[in-house]
């Protein structure tokens, strides 16, 4: 049965690997919603710039936390985080589950909703899930949930907080420094969809080929060689020197002396029995 979570509810998890699912409605002018996850230690931040999982940093060096990417499904489009929580390191102890929207508010966005999987039932029904109502509708970033520790296990508590300033604004409050320049080596937010296309090659610098002779070179009838006129017969053919004497159209003169008496013709009819 599917818990349906209210704004600052939490339930604990049995699932060790859990999928986290980005939902929102289609419709002209809804921006595309992305998914991403950022890892914090006991003190609310992260550890450095490889704790943020996002589309240009798709795995976590760990390997336990990973995004999966979009997909157009007949509900909505979704984008989706997957973590293995049993796998976690212990210095981690909160995961964010965040949705950002490029720097285009969230007024625009209708139906968003993360659900959440146990990856290891496939085809299984969602263990929870929780409706995200933007509070002023400014917001390009909306903290959706965290995964938490407690104990020995870990919980999933709604959310829905939100950011006016993009990925960068969340990023650098939780630590995270992050840079669109490509001189850094820091994680680009640069969508790669949107990314400058190559320059093509100056073409004017290229040298001319070079011209074609003004004159074309007298040709025969036809484009065939010349022969001297006195190899060449009429209609172009070569004169043969003898000519075998055949019958008519061509074909040779039938046999007209019989067999050799130890001679044998070899069966007639059609050759299509197998031996």
């Amino acid at each position: 049965m599917t818990h349906a979570m209210l704004k600052g509810s939490n339930v604990p998890l049995e699932a060790t690997t859990v999928r986290a699912v980005l939902r929102w409605a289609p419709g002209p002018g809804v921006p595309d919603v992305d998914a991403s996850a950022l890892l914090l230690g006991p003190d609310g931040r992260a550890r450095s710039d490889e704790d943020f999982v996002f589309y240009n940093q798709p795995r976590h060096p760990s390997g336990k936390v990973w995004w999966l990417g979009k997909k157009r499904a007949a509900e909505g489009p979704t984008d989706t985080i997957q973590t293995d929580l049993a796998g976690v390191e212990p210095a981690i102890s909160q995961i964010l589950l965040v949705a950002s929207a490029e720097d285009v508010t969230f007024d625009r966005v209708q139906g968003l909703r993360i659900l959440l999987y146990d990856a290891s039932v496939a085809d299984g029904e969602p263990l929870l899930h929780f409706d995200i109502k933007p509070e002023t509708g400014k917001e390009t970033v909306l903290i959706c949930g965290e995964l938490y520790r407690r104990g020995e296990g870990w919980k999933f508590r709604a959310l829905g907080e939100g950011y006016s300033n993009g990925l960068r604004g969340l990023a650098t409050d939780y630590g995270i420094t992050v840079d669109e320049s490509e001189t850094t080596p820091e994680p680009s937010l640069q969508r790669p969809d949107s990314a400058s296309a190559p320059q093509q090659p100056d073409v004017s610098a290229q040298p001319l080929p070079p011209e074609r002779p003004a004159t074309v070179p007298a040709q025969p009838d036809y484009g065939y060689p010349q022969q001297p006129p006195a190899t060449q017969p009429a209609y172009g053919y070569p004169q043969p020197t003898s000519q075998p004497a055949y019958g008519g159209y061509g074909y040779p003169p039938p046999v007209t002396t019989a067999p050799a008496p130890d001679v044998r013709l070899p069966p007639q009819g059609p050759q299509f029995i197998r031996p």
